[in-house]
C-alpha cells in the first residue's frame, strides 16, 4: 500500500516497536500528528473474547474527563415538558412528531439521539434508518431514560459509547492532537481501565491482546497490553 510522506515522516518519528510507557506514546503520537487540521487521537484495542456469545460482547460507555473535542450536535425525541428541559440542557434539537418524520425522511445531521421512553414506540420503528449509523437510543448506552438534562449534558461533555466488532475489536475516539499531554493521558486512562472493568467472567486466556494509538493522518502507536494493564492497575 502506497503512503504519503508525512506518515513516513511519522513512522521514522515513532518507531514501529511495542511501547511499554503510555506517557512516552503520547509524546510521540502527538509529534506525528503534523496535519494542517487538528486530528482526532484514537485508541483501537483487540480483545480476547467471543462476540458470538452474548456474555461476552462487550460494549458500555464513559464519559471522557476532558471530552472528545468535538462539537456534539444532540436531538432529544420527546414530548411536553421534557422538550424544554432538553433545550435548557443543552441539546441543538428538541421535539416529537417533526423530527420523526425527517429522520424517515433521511435528515441525519446529528450526533447523538437521546429519547424518552413514551417515544420509542415511534423511534423504534427507524431501526432501518438509525441502526446502522449507531444513532439509535438504546437503554443500556442512557440514551432512553426519563433524566434527559443528564443526558444531554453527559453527551455534550463527552460521553462516547464503544462496542466490540464480530472480529473482537473495538476502538474510540479519545481526544484531538491539540489536547495537551495530560488531557490526552487521562482520558485514554480512563477508556482504558473502563474496557477492562467490562471483561467478561467467561472470557478465557489473555483479556486485552492488542492497544494501539493512532492520529487521523498519521501512523499508529502500539503499546505493549500487558505492560500497559500493569500500569493501570499500579
Amino acid at each position: 500500500m502506497k503512503t504519503g510522506k508525512r506518515y513516513r515522516k511519522g513512522i521514522g518519528t515513532i518507531g514501529m516497536e511495542k511501547l511499554t510507557d503510555l506517557p512516552q506514546a503520547i509524546d510521540r503520537l502527538k509529534q506525528s500528528a503534523t496535519a494542517k487540521f487538528d486530528e482526532t487521537i484514537e485508541v483501537a484495542m483487540r480483545l480476547g473474547v467471543d462476540p458470538r456469545h452474548a456474555e461476552q460482547q462487550v460494549r458500555g460507555t464513559v464519559v471522557l474527563p476532558h471530552g472528545t473535542g468535538r462539537k456534539i450536535r444532540v436531538l432529544v425525541l420527546t414530548k411536553g415538558e421534557k422538550e424544554r428541559e432538553a433545550r435548557e440542557a443543552g441539546a441543538d434539537y428538541a421535539g416529537s412528531d417533526e423530527w420523526i418524520k425527517k429522520l424517515n425522511e433521511g435528515w441525519l445531521d446529528v450526533d447523538s439521539i437521546i429519547a424518552t421512553p413514551d417515544m420509542m414506540g415511534e423511534v423504534g420503528k427507524l431501526g432501518r434508518v438509525l441502526g446502522p449509523r449507531g444513532l439509535m437510543p438504546n437503554p443500556r448506552s442512557g440514551t432512553v431514560t426519563m433524566d434527559i438534562a443528564k443526558a444531554v449534558r453527559e453527551v455534550k461533555s463527552g460521553k462516547i459509547e464503544y462496542r466490540v466488532d464480530k472480529a473482537g475489536n473495538l476502538h474510540a475516539p479519545v481526544g484531538k492532537a491539540s489536547f495537551g499531554k495530560e488531557q490526552l493521558l487521562a482520558n485514554v486512562e480512563t477508556f482504558l481501565r473502563e474496557v477492562m472493568r467490562q471483561k467478561p467472567a467467561s472470557a478465557k486466556g489473555q483479556y486485552v491482546r492488542s492497544v494501539t494509538l493512532s492520529s487521523t493522518m498519521g501512523p499508529p502507536v502500539r503499546l505493549d497490553p500487558s505492560a500497559v494493564q500493569v500500569g493501570l492497575k499500579a
